[in-house]
C-alpha cells in the first residue's frame, strides 16, 4: 500500500504560479507511475499530469501542456507539479495519483491508478 500527501495548494492571482507536492510512503518500490489529476466543482475529474518512475516519460492533458511540469525526487519518493500562467479555470481541488501495478496499461483515465491523496485545493482568481 502507497500512502499519498498533497501540499501546496492555495489562493493565487490569474498569472501566478504554485507548486505542488506528493510525497509518497509505504510499498513505493511499487510504483510505475505518479501525476496528478484535478476535479473542479460540478465537473468530472480529469488528468492533468503524469510521470513514469521508471524512466520518467512525462504526460500532459492538452489544457497545461506548456505552462505544467510535473518532476519527480526518486531518493524522497516525491513527485512535482510546477504550475505557471495559471488561469481560473485551472481551479480545482488537485489529487496525487499512484499507479502500482503495470494494469490496466492506460495512464490518463482515474481508473489506471489504485492510490489516491487527499487532494489539495488550488483557486485562481481573475
Amino acid at each position: 500500500q502507497v500512502q499519498l500527501v498533497e501540499s501546496g495548494g492555495g489562493l493565487v492571482q490569474a498569472g501566478a504560479s504554485l507548486r505542488l507536492s506528493c510525497a509518497a510512503s509505504g510499498r513505493t518500490f511499487s510504483n510505475y507511475a505518479m501525476g496528478w489529476f484535478r476535479q473542479a466543482p460540478g465537473k468530472e475529474r480529469e488528468f492533468v499530469a503524469v510521470i513514469r518512475w521508471s524512466g520518467g516519460s512525462t504526460y500532459y492533458a492538452d489544457s497545461v501542456k506548456g505552462r505544467f511540469t510535473i518532476s519527480r525526487d526518486n531518493a524522497e519518493n516525491t513527485v512535482y507539479l510546477q504550475m505557471n500562467s495559471l488561469k481560473p479555470e485551472d481551479s480545482a481541488v488537485y489529487y496525487c495519483v499512484a499507479k502500482t501495478s503495470p494494469l490496466p496499461i492506460g495512464i490518463r483515465k482515474a481508473a489506471d491508478y489504485d492510490c489516491w491523496g487527499q487532494g489539495t485545493q488550488v483557486t485562481v482568481s481573475s
